[in-house]
């Protein structure tokens, strides 16, 4: 009896311990993949498949997971690197890599640790670039760097089953000293452009105020031109409209010879006068003023002409008036001209014809 029961027991414990063992078997059989990520299996320890994110179920004690990869791109900084450029002078240089693991089987089995690859490669890259390059194209240069570092490192990393997407500088860091003479360089170009920009402005300045003169003087000599020219054409119209009013009002020559002696002293105190007249010829000039408006006795016992009613001559007076009022400035300062010269020819015929002074006839 006793030994029956003790068989039933092992038995139990038996079929306990077997289920125990296969339920822990199939829990460790069932595997779950998050997106993102891969699986690399292996079975009795060589490399069986790469399992894709999703549910999936393993041979139990023959299947292991050997990696979990992660396949998204990663951004790994790197610490400040110390380089010597071409011109001799150590410059700290920060880098960030930006890469994503593309083959799961060769990331895994094609080396051993890739961030240390990765990193180890791009020290050496960056510190061939800088040393073909002065301290002033490294600065100036962060693309071309970025460019061929990523191109190094994409062609080396594509073996492991890594592409390297992205590198950049986050930094370069010169020494102090070096540092302090850019900032005097800087400073002394800022000043320099700052010098240029103030003559530049000072020029334009310049060029417009010397514009601005030139418009108002030319302005201001056509506006003087323009009043020249209307006085003349006033002074025109004033000689036109008193020849105008002499004609219509029939003049004694009396009345004009008297006028003309009225005007003797302003000729006499005018600074532009050219003329004199001498007393001994005072009535000779009278009968050339009577001549030039076709009237009174010559001096010469000449025939008189026709004469109007108080013998002044207007026979072609109207005629003489019309040309007057259709002649244009050019003619008017012809014509007084020819005026002053007749005058003068007049002055000069009285000064022949009277010899004695005392031989001036009398009214």
């Amino acid at each position: 009896m006793d030994v029956d029961l003790n068989a039933s027991t092992i038995i139990g414990v038996l079929l306990l311990l077997l289920l125990l063992l296969v339920v822990v078997a199939v829990f460790r059989s069932v595997i779950k993949v998050q997106q993102g990520y891969q699986v690399v299996v292996e079975r009795l320890g060589r490399y069986h498949s790469v399992l894709q994110p999703g549910l999936h179920f393993l041979v139990p004690f023959f299947d292991a997971v050997r990696q979990r990869i992660d396949m998204r791109e990663q951004v790994v900084p790197f610490p400040p690197q110390p380089v010597i450029t071409s011109d001799n002078i150590n410059v700290s240089i920060d880098t960030v890599i930006y890469y994503q693991v593309t083959n799961a089987y060769s990331a895994t089995y094609e080396i051993a640790d890739p961030m240390t690859g990765i990193e180890q490669l791009a020290v050496t890259t960056l510190r061939n670039i800088i040393g073909t390059m002065d301290m002033e194209q490294a600065l100036t240069g962060r693309d071309r760097i970025n460019d061929q570092l990523r191109s190094v490192l994409d062609d080396a990393t594509g073996r492991w089953g890594i592409r390297v997407s992205r590198v950049e500088l986050k930094a370069i860091d010169p020494p102090a000293t070096v540092q302090g003479a850019m900032e005097q360089q800087m400073k002394a170009e800022r000043d320099r452009r700052a010098a240029i920009l103030t003559a530049e402005g000072i020029k334009q300045s310049q060029i417009l105020t010397a514009e601005g003169e030139k418009q108002s003087a030319i302005l201001k000599a056509e506006g003087q031109a323009q009043a020249t020219v209307l006085k003349a054409q006033g002074e025109s119209r004033a000689i036109l409209q008193v020849f105008d009013a002499i004609h219509k009002g029939n003049a004694d020559p009396k009345l004009l010879s008297y006028e003309y002696i009225k005007t003797l002293p302003q000729i006499a105190n005018s600074q532009s006068s050219k003329l004199w007249i001498v007393p001994t010829e005072l009535t000779a000039a009278l009968d050339a003023v009577q001549k030039g408006f076709g009237g009174g006795r010559s001096s010469g016992g000449d025939e008189p002409g026709p004469t109007g009613p108080t013998g002044v001559d207007f026979e072609n007076a109207a005629d003489v008036a019309d040309v007057l009022k259709e002649t244009t400035l050019p003619d008017i300062d012809s014509a007084l001209a020819d005026a002053r010269g007749e005058a003068n020819r007049a002055v000069d015929d009285a000064r022949g014809s009277v010899s004695d002074p005392t031989q001036i006839p009398k009214n």
